[in-house]
């Protein structure tokens, strides 16, 4: 993944209002590689959508461009963004399937819309049911198929014209989890069979973690942060990324979280520890002999909360521990001691 092969450059997008211009995007900056698979993630209204959509000129952004493999999509005449078009394949959260179309059909209609022959038709169709997953499915109708196939039947269509780029539009929002994950399988396999560029917009940080090399955490229209997503999910930067690994993460019992006080109300208080570990060895965990230390250093250690999680190669994750107050030394040294990239006191508890 070296060549570039989207760029974004300051883009910017408003919308009228009876309210006046509402910006929807504000200087979105930064590049997609040829075959990565690349995220893009925020809550509702944070703009995702805008900006997938700025990639085919569905939108057109008010301020700055975006180009694909140098060629900015708003600056073409007609004929020649359909056939840009056609190198860029997209799928929806909602399948956007013809009811009164068999799979078979559907799947087709964009090579009978650009007037492909019946033979060319034959033979793309039939390869890409098979690529799905759904060659015994091609003379049933959607309301027959489960909400997979359905997806399953949008990227084989998204694909009949060999794109370079595959836009997916929070492809696995209507899924249930475990249909979702064969989705995103698909999508990886996809990716590195047909070597495609895949970008996806999504809400949901776990579809991330299953499928992306790099991501962006867009949020009210802005960038918040951008990295591999290893990174991002081992020392997110901005409170959005914070918020939405959240879901990923198990709380503190709900005991402690009631009792967690800012400072220490009597000398017999317990403090709260959370060690955050970056990039550990790929591979390996967290050795025992750190824990071990750290009771050595600050008697009554106790292991409250944590895991360990492991990423395209690296390890990371989060150690809640709990310390008597008393007990409590140099942070930093407890930090070097443990082998954590980062240290932070959570707050503190009463002792029992």
């Amino acid at each position: 993944m070296t060549a570039t092969h989207i760029v974004f450059e300051r883009v910017g997008k408003s919308y009228d209002s009876v309210k006046g211009p509402t910006k929807a995007l504000t200087g979105v900056n930064f590049e997609i590689c040829e075959g990565e698979v690349f995220g893009i993630i925020g809550r509702s209204g944070a703009g995702k959508s805008t900006l997938l959509r700025t990639i085919n000129a569905l939108e057109l952004p008010t301020e700055g461009r975006v180009t694909v493999h140098g060629t900015d999509p708003a600056t073409l005449p007609e004929d020649a963004l359909v056939q840009l078009r056609r190198k860029i394949g997209m799928i929806f959260q909602h399948f956007n399937l013809l009811s009164s179309k068999t799979v078979w059909d559907n799947v087709a209609l964009p090579l009978r819309v650009a007037g492909a022959s019946a033979s060319d038709m034959r033979e793309r169709v039939g390869k890409l049911l098979n690529l799905v997953g759904l060659a015994d499915k091609a003379h049933a109708y959607p309301a027959q198929l489960s909400g997979g196939q359905k997806q399953r039947v949008g990227i084989a269509r998204a694909l009949v014209h060999s794109p370079e780029i595959l836009l997916c539009d929070e492809a696995t929002s209507a899924l249930d989890p475990e249909t979702t994950q064969s989705i995103l399988g698909l999508l990886r396999d996809i990716n590195r069979q047909l070597g495609l560029t895949v970008v996806l917009i999504t809400h949901d940080m776990a579809v991330i973690r299953a499928i992306c090399d790099r991501v962006l955490v867009l949020d009210q229209g802005e960038m918040q942060e951008i990295g591999e997503v290893w990174s991002v999910f081992g020392a997110p930067q901005s409170q959005a990324s914070q918020a939405m690994l959240r879901s990923l993460k198990q709380g503190l019992p709900h005991e402690v979280v009631q009792q967690l006080q800012p400072t220490a109300d009597t000398a017999h208080s317990h403090a709260l520890i959370g060690l955050r570990f970056h990039d550990l060895p790929a591979g390996q965990g967290l050795p025992l002999a750190a824990l071990q230390a750290l009771e050595v250093l600050c008697r009554g250690t106790e292991l409250i909360h944590g895991g360990l999680d492991h990423l395209q190669g690296h390890s990371v994750g989060q150690l809640i521990i709990r310390i008597p107050a008393a007990n409590l030394t140099d942070a930093e040294t407890m930090r070097q001691t443990a082998g954590a990239d980062t240290l932070e006191i959570l707050g503190y508890v009463q002792s029992h």
